[in-house]
């Protein structure tokens, strides 16, 4: 029986999780949840899963919640509320699936409490990546990619000598706006940018899928979990979505991952690892595959993958400036202030009035965040 922790059992990447513990309930068992103002279906999870814990960053929704229940899950809140799911004892793998850099400092906690962390948030290792890294390898924790990119690369790689490895190849989909001019995304409104093809998803990471800037958090990330290079990775526009990455080595060979798109095949493979279980996702059947097509990124059109090299070639602050004028700009298209296109504009703006620093410590990179805000709401 495995425990397991779920910082964000509320968003798309949580509710999925206990989905894979509904279908393995002899393998699995959830001793702590988190979530925010969804009380109602934090209820219902407490009462299906009967978790020790349950984290509401909201104190006052956490109050509510707390006179609604009447069984013995303990009812915390706050960022300390968060901490403590991430580290209470008996449990064996943190998935930290909150949206945003909020789930930097209690992913940090939980390796420092020996947990493996199977990592479904980017902003922790966009902004903190070399901490992280370096607190894993001092504490022997593995970091387990959720994500269906990177977890296809984690898959590639077994077996094979990282001194063999030429690049990898991050596959997007292109959005809901593939092959769209620059003219054509003008009237682009946020309902129609909440609309991907292929991935049911939250509205942040389906804003960041829309402008690519989600592949490009995807990109920092990956230098990171795989210890790369900007010269060792490189992006293509795979609109089936059916090739969830692959990696080329240094005889030109090309190892791949296929499957359908369903992001609880990325998270049950993390939960379990290094074993397989069964399936609980579609089958994918070759034969009514038709054809799987590749395109090169138009970055002079979508700019937030371009400014997201730009910035993790530059390293030190300016990832976390990128990452959290990303999230503000976000925000405020979502609530209709800006236009699509000012997505970018706003956050290549930022970027051009920081001076990079290094990242030594979560102090650095709530300085690097808290400079961006300033600076965003001054412009």
């Amino acid at each position: 029986m495995k425990n397991i922790s779920i910082l964000g059992s509320t968003g798309s990447i949580g509710t999925q999780t206990l989905e894979i513990a509904r279908a393995f309930p002899d393998k699995i068992h959830v001793s702590a949840i988190s979530g925010n103002h969804n009380i109602d279906l934090l209820e219902k999870q407490i009462d299906e899963f009967k978790p020790e814990l349950c984290a509401v960053m909201d104190k006052s929704s956490a109050e509510r919640l707390r006179k609604r229940i009447s069984g013995p899950t303990k009812i915390v809140s706050g960022m300390q509320g968060l901490e403590e799911a991430a580290t209470i004892n008996g449990v064996e793998i943190v998935v930290t699936a909150v949206s945003g850099m909020i789930g930097l400092i209690p992913t940090l906690e939980a390796i420092k409490s020996k947990k493996t962390i199977a990592l479904a948030n980017k902003e922790t290792l966009v902004a903190g990546g070399n901490l992280v890294m370096s607190l894993a390898r001092k504490y022997n924790v593995d970091i387990l990619p959720v994500d269906s990119e990177h977890g296809a690369i984690f898959q590639c790689l077994l077996g094979n000598k990282r001194q063999e490895l030429s690049k990898i190849i991050l596959t997007a989909s292109g959005g809901p706006f593939f092959a769209k001019t620059r003219e054509e995304l003008l009237a682009i409104t946020p309902e129609m940018a909440l609309k991907h093809p292929n991935w049911e998803m939250g509205k942040k990471i389906s804003i960041d899928s829309a402008t690519l800037m989600n592949k490009g958090l995807e990109v920092i990330e990956a230098k990171w979990l795989f210890n790369l290079e900007a010269e060792n990775i490189e992006v293509v526009i795979h609109p089936q979505s059916i090739i969830h990455s692959a990696v080329e080595f240094i005889d030109h060979s090309i190892i791949a991952q296929l499957s359908c798109p369903d992001m609880k095949l990325p998270i049950q493979y993390a939960l379990f690892y290094p074993e397989r279980m069964p399936g609980t996702t579609q089958k994918l059947d070759l034969f009514k595959v038709h054809s799987l097509t590749f395109e090169k990124p138009d970055t002079q059109t979508f700019r937030c993958l371009k400014l997201a090299f730009d910035a993790m070639i530059v390293g030190g602050s300016m990832p976390v400036v990128l990452n959290k004028a990303n999230e503000m700009a976000v925000d405020m298209f979502l609530n209709k202030e800006i236009s699509f296109l000012a997505i970018p504009k706003m956050i290549e703006n930022t970027m051009l009035r920081h001076q990079a620093s290094p990242i030594n410590s979560v102090a650095d990179i709530l300085e690097a965040a808290a400079w961006t805000e300033r600076e965003i709401k001054r412009a």
